[in-house]
């Protein structure tokens, strides 16, 4: 692995197990995350951003969901491979998460600073009762939550959906991790807050130097915090790029579709939004070849075939015929 990389996703299948047989929701997707750096996912719901974090985590659902082939390298240690008990001890300390939905991802029924308490208590077998209480309310204080030392004793349906969500981020930073996972944090969240969260975590970026991915379908929030993009669509890597190359020179239809589907003020007023025609097609019926055809404009014969990630820029792929 290169001195600026700390995570290699390689051509990584990731199915589950249904009444119907089984699907891919991951099919052959590779990319990389630097060190210190931010990688962002974005993609419509449903194309397999959230099963790629999970699998990461090694949290797919059991025993419907599995990892069928592919490999996700964590400093030179293949992840798939390494046993439950191996596992467990990457989690919240190598790799952290914070998850989509901040109410259901918190337990209702446990105060704050119990569930703050239980990544010290789990990785930090030594430390003291009191000395878990006082440095979690020191994060509390870090991630800008107003009188922490009252928070830490209060259950999250005490405290707001901004607060909640830096609860987590709290959670996620608990033992100072490596990478951290962001699965849409921003999502639920008004504009100010959001703003605020993002603001938050390129501040504890640079304090810490972890690395991010960000996983979202907000590409003005791929703009603001990302460093490199990956485009997925119906559970395949469409498109690569840096963030100010993807934006200044989108080579996918679906990049572009996505990019002119964002309200500009130079519009005229009242003029009707770009959009993307058509659905994303369901896992369980797929089209042949391309999967981006039945909504692409320049579908041809030749999309009947896979297309491959190829070179079309520096550090800049994409998976189109017509390239």
């Amino acid at each position: 692995m290169g001195q600026d990389l700390i995570l290699q996703v390689k051509n990584l299948v990731t199915a589950f197990d249904t009444e119907t047989g089984k699907i891919r929701a991951v099919e052959d997707i590779s990319f990389e995350v630097k060190k210190g750096k931010t990688l962002g996912i974005v993609g419509e719901s449903g194309c397999g951003k959230s099963v790629t974090s999970l699998s990461i985590m090694r949290l797919l659902p059991k025993p419907a969901g599995s990892i069928e082939s592919g490999s996700i390298i964590l400093d030179g240690v293949d992840l798939t491979k390494l046993p439950i008990d191996k596992m467990h001890k990457v989690r919240g300390n190598r790799i952290s998460m914070i998850f989509q939905e901040p109410m259901t991802a918190l337990n209702p029924v446990q105060k704050i600073g119990q569930q703050l308490g239980e990544s010290y208590k789990l990785h930090y077998p030594q430390m003291t009762d009191d000395e878990i209480r006082k440095t979690s309310i020191e994060l509390l204080d870090k991630v800008g939550i107003p009188v922490p030392e009252r928070r830490v004793d209060e259950y999250p349906h005490q405290i707001s959906g901004g607060m909640r969500q830096r609860v987590m981020i709290a959670m996620a930073l608990a033992c100072k991790p490596d990478i951290l996972i962001a699965d849409e944090p921003t999502t639920a969240l008004d504009v100010t807050i959001q703003a605020q969260i993002l603001e938050l975590m390129k501040e504890l970026q640079r304090e810490t130097g972890m690395s991010i991915l960000f996983i979202t379908h907000d590409l003005g929030v791929i703009a603001e915090l990302c460093d490199d993009v990956v485009v997925m669509y119906a559970g395949k890597v469409v498109e690569t790029a840096p963030v100010k190359e993807l934006f200044k020179n989108p080579k996918h239809p679906y990049t572009k579709g996505l990019l002119n589907s964002i309200p500009k003020l130079a519009n005229t007023r009242k003029i009707k939004l770009d959009t993307i025609e058509g659905m994303v097609p369901s896992l369980y019926e797929l089209p042949k070849g391309c999967r981006f055809q039945n909504r692409c404009g320049c579908v041809g014969n030749e999309c009947d075939q896979t297309p491959n990630l190829s070179a079309v820029g520096s550090n800049h792929y994409a998976a189109c015929h017509k390239l």
